[in-house]
């Protein structure tokens, strides 16, 4: 059962800090994440010297642009951006209450990946609150269509991901991930795995303000002749669709709660699993909030009981 319908709510044990260059501003960035209390969620802080400018709450609600990666709040002055490969990590490893402190507008790319905010999470530790989860059950499908583009959520006794893609590029083309999300499965199939992008695009993406921190050692890089820059190559054959997995498992995170469920997409991205996670939560229809029922740490898949939604 995904992550295990863990019995209580969790946070980290210790204060740990990161810091690198946003790969869209190009600019220093760092971030501290914070034990925080029980039903508190994932919340950012967008700091400026010794004042904060901005906190908001990692809800679908609080989400603006969606173009290039995943953004909280509606102006740039305030807003906190490239939030899903912390979120997929905070997801993956079952955290419930966070507070992320930011000195920068986003958040540092490291090395392209979730693998160096999971090894940060894992060494400071994560302990147990006294309070039990939450989480959000799908009961019926909901379905979004763009185009050839499509996404959806399923009931599935498990939280499941099954994302395919279709690049016009002989190197990626037709490339499909499916699974039940895990801790370890996680960690040792989709951490890893880098953001990428072709050379084509660069001049433009930094004519527009964007990619100004993308390198080698952040993105793996697709030549004009379809072949990989990178020295090293690719951490997995298929690494571009375990990527826009990771991917789609930050954006979800933004539903408040973990889902028992099965989010299926083809040809997604930030946009379609944004408007995808919103179409279900305007459906009350479609979903139900559920809590674990014992006092033990683990339960069996059964043993959950409906709770009105927060």
């Amino acid at each position: 059962m995904g992550i295990g319908l863990l019995g209580f709510q969790t946070t980290i044990a210790n204060s740990v800090t990161l810091s690198g260059t946003g790969v869209h501003s190009g600019a220093e960035v760092a971030i501290t994440f914070h034990p925080a209390e029980a039903d508190s969620g994932i919340v950012f802080q967008r700091v400026v010297g010794e004042q904060t400018v901005s906190e908001f709450r990692a809800v679908s609600s609080q989400v603006g642009n969606t173009d290039l990666c995943t953004i909280l709040g509606f102006s740039p002055a305030t807003s906190i951006a490239t939030i899903e490969h912390v979120m997929a990590a905070i997801y993956a490893l079952g955290l419930d209450n966070l507070l992320i402190e930011v000195h920068g507008a986003e958040m540092p790319i490291m090395d392209g990946s979730s693998a160096p905010f999971i090894d940060a999470i894992e060494q400071t530790g994560i302990k147990a609150l006294a309070v039990k989860r939450r989480y959000i059950r799908i009961l019926k499908p909901v379905r979004i269509e763009s185009g050839a583009s499509w996404s959806e959520f399923t009931p599935y006794d498990g939280m499941r991901f099954e994302v395919e893609i279709d690049f016009d590029s002989p190197l990626i083309g037709r490339q499909a991930w499916k699974g039940d999300i895990t801790p370890s499965v996680f960690k040792t199939e989709l951490s890893r795995a880098r953001t990428f992008g072709f050379m084509r695009d660069v001049e433009r993406m930094w004519a527009a303000g964007r990619g100004l921190g993308s390198s080698l050692e952040n993105s793996v890089v697709i030549s004009d002749d379809n072949t990989v820059i990178n020295i090293e190559g690719l951490r997995y054959k298929d690494e571009f669709v375990r990527h826009k997995t990771l991917d789609a498992v930050g954006d979800l995170a933004l539903a408040g709660a973990p889902f028992i469920g099965c989010y299926r997409s083809y040809r997604g991205g930030h946009k379609m699993n944004a408007n995808a996670l919103k179409a279900l939560m305007s459906d009350p229809t479609a979903y139900e909030i559920v809590e674990t029922a014992t006092q033990r740490q683990r339960v069996a898949k059964r043993e959950v009981l409906a709770v009105n939604a927060p």
